[in-house]
């Protein structure tokens, strides 16, 4: 079975489908920021040093996003955007 078989399998159940929504905002986000540090080639390492933090703080911050334990703060996300060369854009979307 392959991971999109598995995750479609998954989604059939209207309770992890919730669960899965409710998180795809940070997953989104998750995916940018990496996206972002990998075009930058940039390691956390790197990223941690712009930051004025240390390497292990950024990979809670990557892996909190994923976990959806911990909602990071706007100045953490405005910093990490910052040493990747972006800049850190929020807006409010109307539900459809």
């Amino acid at each position: 079975m392959t991971h999109e078989d598995l995750k479609a399998k998954a989604l059939n159940n209207p309770e992890v489908a919730e669960e899965y929504e409710k998180l795809e905002e940070e997953f989104s986000l998750l995916r940018q920021m990496l996206a972002a540090r990998q075009n930058a080639g940039l390691t956390q390492a790197d990223i941690a040093e712009k930051m004025g933090t240390k390497a292990t703080a950024v990979t809670r911050l990557e892996s909190s996003l994923s976990s959806g334990k911990h909602s990071p703060s706007l100045s953490t996300l405005r910093k990490y955007a910052k040493a990747v060369g972006c800049r850190l854009e929020v807006k409010l979307v109307p539900e459809q």
